[in-house]
């Protein structure tokens, strides 16, 4: 049985097409002004006997695809037990929000917290602030890692940050410091979140800011016990493939 996950998030589409014991299919896309074309393109060739649905756009693919949908926080779970049992919570940073959240051994979620009405400590946070510093992601990326000294930043609000970041640039700080610095106020509120949570032990990180190999260690840093995965950004794809039983168009708790 061939079982697609799709997760249209806030910035990306990505699919996870699982059959047997075969290696996933992963592909990946920017979401775009029309996110269920880019679907299209991504699975143009491929085929599938089951369908469901995660991410911001859940209910649109859900209406165009005529496939079951379930939350990102269940499909981050599933993913996360499947790919590591022994992680005993998760830390998802993804283009709009970041979510912490706390499994048991069995890898069923607990409880969770989300930062869905702050761009602090996002992607889109970090991009923002790239963006005003006249630098791309990566080398915005590159540019923290090589730096020796921290700009410290004082605003948790990401509007005020990136009038603060300003202000930096206008005083003449330097740009790895500054970098840095940003890279550094994100990962304070992802540590802050996780230990409000009360998570211990393993914490697999996963959505697309876990590519961010700056924010990746100043979070481990912070006292996380971070686990690392190879595709980070499509787990909760693959979660959303997991939640389809062997019945062809059925999914586990679809609402849940």
């Amino acid at each position: 049985m061939r079982r697609l996950g799709l997760d249209m998030g806030s910035r990306a589409v990505k699919i996870a097409l699982l059959e047997d014991s075969r290696p996933p299919v992963l592909k990946t896309a920017p979401g775009g002004w029309d996110p269920v074309q880019v679907v299209r393109e991504l699975l143009d060739g491929e085929t599938w006997d089951a369908m469901a649905v995660t991410g911001y756009g859940r209910q649109l693919g859900a209406r165009h695809f005529a496939c079951p949908s379930l939350t990102e926080l269940k499909a981050v779970a599933l993913g996360a037990a499947h790919l590591h049992p022994e992680a005993r919570g998760v830390v998802d940073v993804g283009g709009q929000d970041t979510k912490a959240l706390a499994l048991d051994t069995r890898g069923r979620m607990q409880k969770f917290a989300m930062n869905d009405r702050c761009a602090a400590g996002t992607g889109r946070f970090l991009e923002v602030m790239a963006t005003a510093m006249g630098l791309r992601l990566e080398e915005f990326v590159s540019t923290a890692l090589g730096a020796t000294e921290s700009e410290q930043l004082s605003s948790v609000c990401a509007v005020f940050a990136e009038s603060e970041v300003i202000s930096a640039i206008g005083r003449g700080a330097p740009r790895e410091s500054l970098a840095l610095g940003i890279h550094r106020s994100a990962a304070q509120r992802i540590v802050a979140m996780a230990r409000g949570l009360g998570l211990e032990g393993p914490l697999l990180f996963t959505g697309g800011g876990a590519l961010n190999a700056c924010l990746a260690r100043e979070v481990a840093a912070g006292g996380l016990d971070l686990l690392q995965t190879p595709h980070p950004q499509h787990v909760a794809a693959l979660g959303c493939a997991l939640s389809l039983s062997e019945e062809a168009g059925t999914a586990e708790s679809a609402t849940g």
